[in-house]
């Protein structure tokens, strides 16, 4: 949804990141139904669950969208991955009633791995990220479906998410949704409070959760990132009780990170180059 307006007076607007659960829910199943069934004739959703909110919710959107039977979620562990992270994968597979598979990625992972024994957490963070990003591609190439992806607003701004892996598959309906509002539609759909409640985590090295790698909460981050989007200078987000440290923290990575959120640069050699000119006009 929209966030409001800049006021004259120059004093922050309450509420920034507040929704019409609802009504995001009802778009969010027409933008599923419409992408997929309407404009590429495909009726099944391929959708890696974590265990956690995010795919959680998109789960529950393609299955409004689609049917429950032409979803499919896919567990994807890891040797150190989290129990829980399966068993609230499973809980959320039982609810909708839709189909599974359940593929362990240890074998492929340190296949390659083994080749670079002295990978730190974040080598091995990626190579599994991608990994379970290659299995979502084949199995919806098996089954006629297409991935359907779950990396939120904030992970995005914040470049918190492997390139080329979290952002690869070509639909996300949780794109423009910051992680707050994504827990606001989670409440809406249903989901689990065990679910929505936990600590955000990629389950890619053990015990790292989001909030503990980035330095801040999204309580805190999500506003601030909002503000910097709408123009506000890091002056008037103290004045509002956010302290410069924050402030200086998400628009670093903010700015830093904005490589991630472009496809690849293609040096320009007509006026034809595709992603540069060549659009079809749904973009523009």
């Amino acid at each position: 949804m929209p966030l409001r307006a800049i006021r004259a007076d120059g004093i922050l607007p309450e509420e920034p990141l507040a929704i019409d659960a609802a009504l995001v829910e009802r778009w969010l199943v027409r933008f599923l139904a419409d992408e997929l069934v309407r404009r590429r004739g495909i009726r099944t959703a391929v959708v890696g669950l974590s265990g956690g909110v995010d795919s959680a919710v998109t789960a529950y959107l393609c299955a409004r969208a689609l049917g429950p039977e032409n979803l499919i979620c896919v567990r994807m562990p890891y040797a150190t991955s989290s129990r829980a992270s399966l068993d609230h994968a499973a809980m959320v597979i039982a609810d909708l009633g839709c189909r599974e598979r359940t593929i362990e990625i240890t074998g492929a992972v340190d296949g390659y791995l083994q080749f670079e024994p002295d990978a730190d957490g974040r080598r091995r963070g990626n190579v599994m990220a991608r990994t379970r990003m290659l299995v979502l591609f084949d199995l919806s190439q098996r089954y006629g479906g297409l991935p359907i992806g779950t990396g939120n607003k904030s992970e995005r701004l914040l470049g918190y998410f492997t390139w080329h892996a979290d952002d690869a598959p070509p639909l996300n309906p949780l794109g423009d949704l910051f992680k707050t509002q994504v827990w606001a539609l989670a409440r809406q759909l249903g989901v689990s409070r065990e679910i929505v409640e936990k600590a955000p985590t990629a389950d890619l090295v053990e015990g790292l959760t989001d909030e503990g790698e980035l330095g801040i909460t999204y309580q805190r981050a999500d506003p601030i990132l909002a503000y910097l989007l709408l123009g506000y200078r890091d002056q008037t987000l103290h004045r509002a009780g956010f302290t410069y440290a924050e402030v200086q923290l998400v628009r670093r990575r903010l700015e830093s990170t904005h490589w991630k959120r472009h496809l690849p640069t293609t040096a320009m050699l007509t006026n034809t180059a595709i992603n540069e000119f060549y659009l079809r006009p749904v973009d523009y």
